[in-house]
């Protein structure tokens, strides 16, 4: 019998399912945060290259984890989701022996930041593998009416090791220095595979497999969506410090931990209404927040207001990537359901790599608030393309994937 048709279980017990496979994800973006925050100073102080170099050093990641989508879906696919972590969190490990060794022969600077940046592409393979397994490993374990839980305490493992990262990476490096970093990630990778091959994998689904270009096209819609949602974010991480600055106001950090722990708490309490109302009326709400958050702060007179906002904003985009990627999956057959994933965190992922130039233009030419104001206009977008996307579900549902 498989897990779809059994006897429905507890919100807890499927919790309990879901939480020890996420917990792989969580590990990943550990080897992720902990160096995040450290090495831009290294190399820019250290080895002595520009900022901009060193911004590219570290961004160089994202650029690998959007061309290996496309093989993270078909290996979760065909390979499996266990197998699919597993690679991942080797992919992990061998990002932070290369970060180890060109730690070590710092000496050599253009050889050390030939290694870094190596580091940095083995490693946006390794999340990107393990991301997407992580999801469909859970969703294997509890069955596909789950898909939206699996999918934000997912979210929560991934935002929740970034957190946790970043100033655990400075304290070790301040502690011991540059080079345990690559030792930690090592470990973490390590203990993640060890602890995979305890848990038992999920049969493959066998069956219609989409080519990528057409699982592209039929997500495209809710990619764009997510693109536009996600702008909001990117604005938020890369220039709330500077926006403060710009206004001569204390605490910046605080608005970001007040942003993450909505985020947190909504992926947590309102979890549910996916499936209750649908991806495409929670998608709608959630824009909606994000928007009035993201107005908020662009119209902020004192830090209190921008603090309002930052809740706001991230309440608001908490649900946007489970309530519209439930939607997505769900276009497609089950045997093609990794590429759906892996198809629809491309924009994602291409929406964070634009949002930081872009706005930085925006910045320049109209001042730090206006990149909210920005951020916010897309949002007002995201809120028009998912209503379409709602009306035209409710005349036709699931005509794609019928289809």
């Amino acid at each position: 019998m498989s897990v779809d048709s059994a006897t429905p279980r507890s919100e807890f017990a499927t919790t309990l399912q879901i939480i020890p496979v996420v917990f792989f994800t969580f590990l990943c973006y550990l080897t992720i945060g902990i160096p995040l925050a450290v090495l831009p100073g290294y190399v820019h102080d250290d080895l002595g290259y520009s900022a901009v170099l060193a911004g590219l050093a570290i961004s160089v990641q994202y650029f690998a984890t959007l061309a290996s989508r496309p093989l993270a879906g078909r290996s979760a696919d065909t390979l499996g989701p266990k197998k699919t972590v597993t690679i991942g969190l080797i992919g992990c490990g061998a990002s932070g022996v290369l970060l180890l060794v060109a730690v070590l022969l710092g000496h050599w600077p253009a050889l050390s930041l030939g290694l870094l940046v190596l580091s940095r592409l083995v490693l946006g393979f390794g999340e990107s593998l393990c991301g997407t397994g992580a999801i469909l490993w859970g969703i294997g374990r509890v069955g596909t009416t789950n898909n939206a839980r699996v999918i934000s305490w997912n979210g929560i493992a991934t935002y929740g090791a970034l957190a946790i990262g970043a100033p655990l990476g400075v304290a070790i490096a301040h502690a011991v220095g540059f080079f345990a970093l690559g030792a930690v990630v090592i470990a973490l990778a390590a203990l993640g595979y060890y602890l995979a091959r305890l848990i038992a994998p999920v049969p493959v689904v066998h069956g219609e497999r989409m080519s990528y270009r057409s699982v592209l096209t039929r997500v495209l819609p809710h990619g764009i969506g997510l693109a536009l949602g996600s702008t909001g974010f990117g604005s938020i991480a890369t220039f709330i410090t500077l926006f403060y600055a710009a206004n001569h106001w204390p605490n910046a950090a605080l608005s970001l931990t007040v942003f993450g722990t909505l985020f947190i708490g909504a992926r947590l309490l309102f979890a549910n209404t996916i499936k209750t109302y649908g991806g495409f009326r929670v998608a709608i709400a959630s824009f909606s927040f994000e928007c009035v958050g993201l107005l908020l702060l662009w119209l902020a007179p004192v830090p209190h207001v921008a603090l309002a906002g930052a809740a706001l904003t991230g309440f608001g985009f908490a649900l946007v990537f489970p309530a519209l990627g439930v939607e997505a999956v769900g276009l497609v057959p089950p045997a093609s359901r990794g590429a759906a994933l892996s198809a629809y965190s491309v924009f994602l992922d291409l929406s964070l790599g634009v949002t930081g130039p872009l706005a930085g233009y925006i910045a320049g030419e109209f001042g730090y608030g206006s990149v909210f104001l920005f951020a916010a206009v897309a949002a007002a977008a995201a809120v028009a393309l998912s209503t379409m996307l709602y009306l035209r579900n409710a005349r036709t549902p699931n005509a794609p994937a019928a289809a």
